[in-house]
């Protein structure tokens, strides 16, 4: 097999092979990408939200405890 493939001309190898390959698996690739895309985005939300928590339980924490009130 390998031997076919070497012997083809360099636009059969670079060219038609991979647009053979994105037509046959393009609807795989897509799906694929779209699910990283997705979870790295709900990713980075989790972050933001873990963060602004963390960042607004520090603040009430700190302006209550020198209130002296507890």
């Amino acid at each position: 097999m390998w031997e076919i493939y070497a012997g083809m001309p360099w636009w059969v190898k670079w060219i038609a092979v991979p647009v053979i390959a994105i037509f046959v698996f393009g609807g795989l690739i897509a799906s694929v990408i779209g699910f990283v895309i997705g979870l790295l985005f709900k990713v980075l939300v989790f972050v933001v939200l873990v963060g602004g928590l963390i960042f607004v339980v520090r603040k009430f924490t700190s302006s209550s405890s020198s209130r002296g009130d507890w």
